[in-house]
């Protein structure tokens, strides 16, 4: 069993080797004309000009937590928090360039159909996935190999998750900016240019539509990455801190060879993961239909293929770690199994239930589609009661993950307890392992994710390079599909955000009453007002949250809204198209960068400050923060990202011919509510779920200072 950390390691390097494979597959399509190419390279010099820019802002708070960790906890814990922050950092760099990259690609391979271009844009997206796992896994290996193997160093655990801190930071940040950024120039290209001028989506005469589509790349693939990146290494965290943090008060019944295998089974879980994603990903070929159908088919192949590898790993790998442990209830290793695959399976219902509240082949988006043609405020109330809809079905799924993965954990550590008997650390064992198999198969998750922004890209680029409508229609097919596929992947997203936090919020349980040598346990009696105070606290904190990024949306986008504006009056010859009249693209790219960079401040501090300072002032409103935070803050993200998700499609069924078409009443309300729905999905839905981690792992790790 001890070579199971250095086994995911190198599959962690299959994964990064796998990742310059795909580069070199993309670099080596033709990028087309040399519309085209200038194209390309402007929207990939304002994605790294605009990640450059954050990345020096974020690195000066990074210092400061990494000061703060090496005063108040260990220096060692510094070292692997800024680990976790700059390989978080360089896989979204990585992913991004790529991604802008195989944008005009995609769209030089759309004019032989989508056969041979879906194949472009997923080998782009999974550069991002395999950039993503293979760094976050291999930066965990390394980090666990040598501090709690090689060096058997004091506090270990402590030093281990500190890691997955530095990744949230980066997570957070990336999110909050890259959504401020993308959706103020989504918004302000789409209200100015369709709504206002009466022009097409992406058009070359907009300002606003480079800007918009440098958006996609930092939002939507470095965002996207540096979340995934975050939740696949605190899910691998989670159970190994749970174990830690709860060996100081579990008796000793599992002895040495039972607490390594409960250690290296999340760590096998991951590594099987890995292996099945690689070959999920080459399984993703396209056809010559573009019929969404067709392509979610073919698109999904992988996904699934790499689900159902995993399923087998890790029934099988239950039994080679737990099989001849005598601690564990005899035959029943497949306890854990079940747990995982729970997991698994529920995290793919959440993405398949974001699939039918956000996808136009089902009722719901039909229906807002409908409320159109009565108006924007009709719209907006039917993708708002559609949004609420699935929290309730989302609720349910979470609720059966929890109960067949607590189940799959009893069964297997039936009398895994502390020596009061009051703490079943089996079954929130088995919540926490459920976590990975949410996300065991990040790889080729990510890849079909990041896809959606350079179909979307691709599609841009056909409309700026004037291309023949036929191109268009292609990458629309595609980028349609990549709307769903998000959707898909948040699911997973934010459902192994629930369990992971639970399994973290009881590693803070366990680290307080270690902590205080056992004189503090962690009071969660509502009856107590400390607790009730910060029960309150933390079910208010999501909707300021949420708040303060919608408002910061909105702020850049009225200055978006009036740039455009200021240059269609200003530039003759701009609207009506005059030859040679050309937008300046520049400046939009620089209001966008500006006042993202200014507004993410605030919501990201915001999570990182509030913990720190109630758990300073009393650790029992911090456990009530902790759990009413969790609750609104998953119901808020999936509301918020099938809302944003069923008014964005709802507009693309419209414009594809329904209800009147493209310029028609109805798709004015419907672009209305695609706009209402822009910083929902993708700039406050999406940073929920690292909030509520980030939040946790924060209380975790500061646990021994708190006491």
């Amino acid at each position: 069993m001890d070579v199971i950390p250095y086994l995911a390691a190198v599959s962690a390097l299959a994964g990064l080797a796998l990742a310059f494979f795909y580069y070199k597959a993309v670099e080596k399509e033709s990028p087309g004309n040399e519309r085209m190419v200038f194209l390309m390279e402007e929207i990939q010099k304002g994605a790294k000009a605009f990640l450059k820019k954050e990345y020096q802002w974020v690195s000066v708070f990074a210092v400061v937590m990494a000061i703060l960790l090496a005063v108040v906890i260990a220096p060692l814990a510094a070292l692997t928090y800024l680990l976790g922050a700059i390989l978080s950092s360089v896989a979204g760099y990585a992913g991004m360039t790529v991604a802008t990259m195989a944008n005009a690609r995609t769209t030089e391979a759309a004019k032989d159909g989508p056969g041979k271009a879906l194949p472009v844009a997923f080998r782009g997206g999974a550069v991002m996935g395999f950039s993503v796992a293979g760094l976050a896994l291999g930066g965990l290996m390394v980090t666990y190999i040598l501090f709690v193997t090689i060096l058997e160093v004091d506090d270990a655990f402590e030093v281990v998750t500190a890691y997955g801190l530095g990744a949230s930071t980066i997570a957070l940040f990336s999110r909050v900016g890259g959504g401020i950024y993308t959706k103020a120039a989504d918004v302000g290209a789409d209200l100015v240019g369709k709504v206002e001028a009466g022009i097409p989506e992406d058009d070359p005469r907009n300002p606003a539509t480079i800007a918009d589509n440098v958006g996609d790349n930092v939002g939507d693939v470095a965002g996207m990455g540096a979340d995934l990146f975050e939740s696949y290494a605190g899910s691998i965290i989670a159970p190994i801190s749970l174990i830690a943090f709860a060996s100081a008060l579990t008796a000793d019944q599992a002895g040495d060879v039972g607490f390594i295998s409960l250690l290296m089974f999340p760590i096998f879980v991951a590594f099987i993961g890995m292996i099945a994603s690689i070959i999920g990903s080459f399984l993703v070929k396209g056809g010559e239909s573009t019929d969404s159908k067709a392509l979610s088919k073919a698109l999904h192949l992988g996904t699934n293929s790499a689900m159902g590898i995993t399923v087998v790993g890790v029934v099988a790998g239950a039994y080679w770690i737990f099989g001849d442990t005598d601690v564990f209830a005899a035959g029943k290793a497949w306890g854990l199994a079940v747990s995982v695959i729970g997991g698994l399976i529920v995290g793919w219902a959440l993405g398949k239930t974001a699939e039918y509240y956000t996808s136009d082949h089902y009722q719901p988006v039909k229906n807002i589609g409908k409320q159109t043609e009565t108006g924007p405020a009709t719209t907006v109330l039917k993708g708002i009661s559609i949004g609420m809809q699935s929290v309730a079905a989302s609720v349910a799924l979470i609720i059966i993950g929890v109960g067949i993965a607590y189940w799959g954990g009893l069964q297997a550590l039936p009398d895994l307890a502390n020596e009061a008997g009051t703490i079943e650390i089996g079954g929130l064992y088995g919540i926490a392992v459920a976590a990975i198999g949410m996300l065991a198969t990040t790889g080729v998750v990510v890849s079909v994710d990041a896809y959606g922004p350079i179909a979307d890209n691709a599609g841009g680029i056909a409309e700026m390079a004037e291309l023949d409508p036929s191109v268009r229609e292609v990458t629309d097919a595609l980028d349609s599909l990549g709307n769903t596929t998000a959707a898909v992947a948040k699911g997973f997203a934010v459902g192994s955000a629930a369990l992971t936090a639970l399994a973290l919020f009881k590693s803070f349980e366990f680290a307080i009453t270690t902590a205080s040598g056992g004189d503090k346990v962690l009071d969660l009696d509502i009856g107590n007002v400390d607790v009730f105070i910060g029960l309150f606290i933390g079910a208010a904190l999501p909707f300021l949250f949420a708040a303060l990024t919608i408002d910061a949306v909105g702020r850049a986008a009225a200055e978006m809204i009036e740039e455009v504006r200021r240059q269609f009056r200003e530039i003759p010859g701009l609207r009506e198209g005059k030859p040679g009249v050309i937008p300046d693209s520049a400046r939009c790219v620089a209001i966008s960068t500006e006042a993202s960079l200014k507004e993410m401040i605030i919501p990201g501090a915001l999570a990182v400050v509030v913990p720190l300072v109630v758990g300073f002032i009393d650790v029992d409103s911090l456990g009530g923060l902790l759990a009413g935070s969790l609750v609104t803050g998953f119901a808020l993200a999936i509301f918020m990202a099938n809302a944003g998700g069923a008014w964005d499609n709802a507009k693309k069924y419209i414009e594809a011919g329904a209800h009147g078409g493209k310029g028609s009443d109805s798709h004015k309300a419907a672009v209305v509510g695609d706009t209402v729905g822009d910083p929902f999905k993708d700039t406050s839905g999406p940073a929920m779920n690292i909030l509520l981690k980030v939040m946790t792992i924060v209380s975790l790790v500061f646990a021994s200072a708190f006491v």
